[in-house]
């Protein structure tokens, strides 16, 4: 263990009109901090997952982090963006920091807001992390860019709405347990398979249950080095992570593989010097539950076109043989672009030290892997996380 998590904390996610990028960036930081029992003058350096893209008109907001503490002041922060994975940015910039000796203790923070955002600009925002060039007619925003997606895998190896269906009723069921999550609703598989008034087509195959909600709110990690890690009430360590960034453009890669997801796997458990069935869960990026299907097969649990055998066969329920999204994952816990990679660090460490409510409980958890991706499988980062105490 050369860096470990040592305190960590997240607001709900939701739809807040009452809150602001930087309150709820104080409320994290300071939950985070008092969770580890570390003073804010101790922290080192301070890096912020901040996407933003439109949503906030307040940017340059790394020091936003310092409203929480005066403690705070002057300690170097810097702003970190990666699109969807810009929190798993900021917390592996930590990691390097602590690794290369240039800190002991870093604090990282994931915030977004975008509620307040009308509805089509949030889609056009979204897009900016397309390749404007050749995507920016895309119908849909996003959700346009996945249901694409979704068509072309249906069209390789046939409708998967039966899939679909599945993952979103798995991820809904397991949200209903987790109290940080936006949408605790268990919808069903009936629900979530049928198109309906109340469950629209959004686009190509995917239905609005196959697609994570507009979310607000922030998440926030204490990173500490082995030495300081060992007197920390709560330590969990990194055993390995790994960051793969593949082209921009959809139409140099063969989307359907999600190679960079692929890789970023292999280097994270060959640095671990572990095989995927070792892990206890995996909380996975599942923007759109077409996302989750590819990732089953990126990561190596199934062959590819047959990712729909790990949902049907109950293999990613909690009690299966690799639980995935036991959080209820982006499609039930919400998706606040720059929190969710701090977030999924948040749920894992969570997880591996038995503080979720029993439904969500995976029994004996010592292994967790985490996968978060910007754009469509561009920016690709795994982070593997292990019980200490």
């Amino acid at each position: 263990m050369s860096v470990a998590i040592v305190g960590w904390a997240q607001t709900p996610f939701g739809k807040f009109d009452n809150e602001s990028v930087e309150s709820l960036i104080v409320k994290a930081v300071n939950e985070a901090l008092a969770y580890a029992g570390v003073a804010a003058a101790d922290v080192d350096e301070i890096y912020l997952g901040h996407f933003n893209a439109g949503f906030s008109k307040q940017d340059f907001t790394a020091s936003l982090v310092l409203q929480a503490d005066d403690g705070l002041r002057f300690k170097p922060a810097t702003r970190v963006e990666n699109a969807c994975a810009t929190g798993s940015a900021a917390i592996h910039q930590g990691i390097k920091s602590i690794e290369a000796g240039r800190a002991r203790i870093v604090l990282a923070v994931g915030v977004e807001q975008m509620s307040l955002t009308p509805g089509p600009e949030v889609g056009s925002n979204l897009l900016r992390a397309s390749y404007l060039r050749e995507e920016s007619d895309i119908q849909g925003g996003f959700a346009g860019l996945f249901g694409k997606i979704a068509q072309s895998y249906f069209d390789k190896y046939g409708d998967q709405s039966d899939a679909l269906a599945m993952i979103a009723a798995k991820n809904h069921k397991n949200g209903v347990s987790n109290p940080y999550a936006q949408m605790r609703k268990d919808l069903g598989f009936d629900f979530c398979r049928q198109v309906s008034d109340k469950n629209p087509i959004v686009a190509g195959p995917l239905k609005r249950t196959d697609c994570s909600p507009v979310s607000d709110g922030a998440a926030a990690v204490v990173l500490a080095d082995h030495n300081t890690a060992l007197s920390m009430r709560k330590a969990v360590a990194v055993r390995s992570v790994a960051h793969v960034q593949d082209y921009l453009p959809m139409s140099r890669r063969d989307i359907l593989l999600f190679e960079g997801c692929s890789l970023a796997w292999r280097q994270a458990l060959s640095a671990a010097n572990l095989q995927l069935s070792d892990l206890s869960f995996v909380e996975t990026h599942d923007c759109f539950t077409m996302a989750e299907l590819i990732e089953y097969e990126a990561m190596g649990l199934t062959p590819y076109g047959q990712g729909a055998r790990a949902i049907q066969e109950g293999w990613t329920l909690v009690g299966g043989k690799l639980p995935v999204n036991p959080s209820g994952g982006l499609k039930s816990k919400g998706h606040p672009v720059g929190a969710t990679g701090v977030s999924m660090h948040v749920m894992t460490a969570m997880q591996l030290n038995g503080e979720l409510p029993a439904p969500i409980t995976v029994n004996n958890a010592t292994l967790g892997g985490i996968f978060n991706m910007g754009g469509a499988a561009v920016a690709n980062y795994v982070s593997i996380l292990e019980r200490v105490r």
